[in-house]
């Protein structure tokens, strides 16, 4: 089985131009919408109808995906202390509905999602609807906003460094500088990086207003 891809995208501060070329430069032919409230106050090319005109006549798909993996959850059960709680998310059927849904545009399209942060480490596309997407024969790239691209894998190296966590190949390479009797990490890999999610989460996931 060949190896489907996934790309994700910030809309940033960005012309409509400017993304649009962004899109083609990556050869994407679907744009997944996740953002709950598709709509921007001070960029009106990113509001959903004028969103969907420009992608129209560059022959981009367009499709809504806010209410199944956005970042703002209808249900009151997936909030804890009126913040959203993205582990509560990734459990409900609304969710799993919309990335059943993603999966199977993914084998017709090459498909982006897009929300508004420009950096992935702060938007739910990377800390939610991409860390449960995580599986075999699926390869995940982040389109950077200069236009670069950074791969999932890198990203959550990234995570681990701002959060304070080694990541494995430096734990390998501190190990390798003691003797065999030096004590092993208290947490496995997958341990810190699951930590590390949730930290990061808890920093930039919505906070409902009082």
């Amino acid at each position: 089985m060949s190896e489907q891809i996934l790309f994700t995208i910030g809309h940033s501060n960005h012309s409509i131009a400017d993304f649009v070329s962004l899109l083609k430069k990556y050869n994407i032919t679907a744009l997944a919408d996740v953002r709950s409230q598709p709509y921007s106050r001070y960029l009106t090319h990113f509001n959903q109808p004028n969103l969907k005109l420009a992608l129209m006549e560059a022959g981009i798909q367009y499709v809504f995906l806010g209410k199944e993996l956005g970042g703002r959850p209808q249900e009151e059960n997936c909030y804890l202390n009126g913040q959203a709680d993205y582990d509560k998310m990734a459990g409900t059927e609304t969710f799993k509905a919309g990335k059943k849904r993603l999966l199977e545009g993914i084998k017709k399209y090459r498909t982006a999602l897009m929300c508004a942060e420009k950096d992935p480490l702060d938007c739910h596309r990377f800390l939610l609807v991409c860390r449960y997407l995580r599986q075999d024969h699926l390869a995940i790239n982040h389109i950077l906003k200069n236009g670069e691209i950074e791969t999932h894998e890198d990203l959550e190296k990234r995570l681990l460094k701002k959060q304070g966590f080694p990541t494995e190949e430096a734990t390998t390479q501190q190990l390798s500088l003691f003797d065999l009797d030096f004590p092993p990490p208290q947490k496995s890999p997958e341990e810190l990086l699951n930590e590390a999610y949730r930290l990061q989460s808890q920093q930039v996931a919505y906070q409902a207003k009082s």
